[in-house]
């Protein structure tokens, strides 16, 4: 399968690193645009943007994904599936209908086991109705 991963903070890493090592085809990686960090603003590019780098895959930072040369370029690599970990921008609807598969939010961290009240119910032992 071509993918195209998008994500940004070392947090994402990892994701990364299990994709590239996989069967799949890590087309491209979309990440956030390089910014100025610390006291002198020095010019810094996301964790995920160096990864591609030393992994040689191809790296796109759009400023805003609805950019024309973005699409254009997503187009082109023709994804089947983009799966994202931390990436840190909303993507407009014409580029989540780009990959045959769409895009998989991949979470990280771990859902509550119960979270509603209804689950308390199904997860409780059953009461006697009240004799009053």
């Amino acid at each position: 399968m071509r993918l195209v991963f998008a994500g940004t903070p070392a947090a994402a890493l990892p994701t990364l690193r299990a994709l590239a090592a996989s069967r799949h085809t890590v087309a491209a990686v979309v990440t956030r645009p390089d910014a100025p960090v610390g006291r002198g603003k020095k010019m810094h590019s996301s964790p995920v943007a160096e990864l591609a780098e030393e992994l040689g895959i191809e790296t796109l930072k759009p400023v805003r994904p609805k950019e024309d040369w973005f699409l254009d370029r997503l187009r082109a690599i023709a994804p089947d599936c983009c799966p994202v970990t931390a990436y840190g921008a909303l993507l407009p609807q014409v580029a989540l209908d780009i990959p045959r598969f769409g895009w998989v939010n991949l979470h990280f961290s771990a859902p509550p086991r119960c979270s509603t009240r209804s689950c308390a119910a199904t997860t409780s032992p059953a009461r006697p109705p009240s004799s009053s």
